[in-house]
């Protein structure tokens, strides 16, 4: 495979990784966020008690869709020292390279 080819592919897969995250990372809160405010509406005595419990459930939410896009641009970043090294041992292995 051409370094090239791979430097892209994976340059698309963690693009596309990342979008991913962030869309049910944005879905996730929207949801408890629709939930959460039902839920105040229905009995506004409990409020305090759900917006903290709310606030609580979305920061793990974002922490996790963090943690995916750092973990995708880390696979993006860091492909290209792989893909070349492989490449270096392919052509070795070949007889190619000197």
């Amino acid at each position: 495979m051409d370094l090239s080819l791979g430097l892209g592919l994976v340059g698309l897969g963690a693009g596309l990784g990342a979008g991913v995250a962030l869309l049910g990372g944005g879905g996730g809160i929207g949801r408890l966020a629709s939930a959460a405010m039902e839920g105040m509406a229905r009995q506004p005595e409990a409020a305090g008690d759900i917006k903290g419990g709310m606030i609580i459930t979305a920061a793990f939410i974002e922490g996790a869709t963090l943690f995916a896009v750092v973990v995708c641009l880390l696979l993006a970043l860091g492909a290209s020292g792989y893909l070349g090294a492989a490449g270096d041992v392919a052509k070795h292995v070949a007889g190619i390279g000197g």
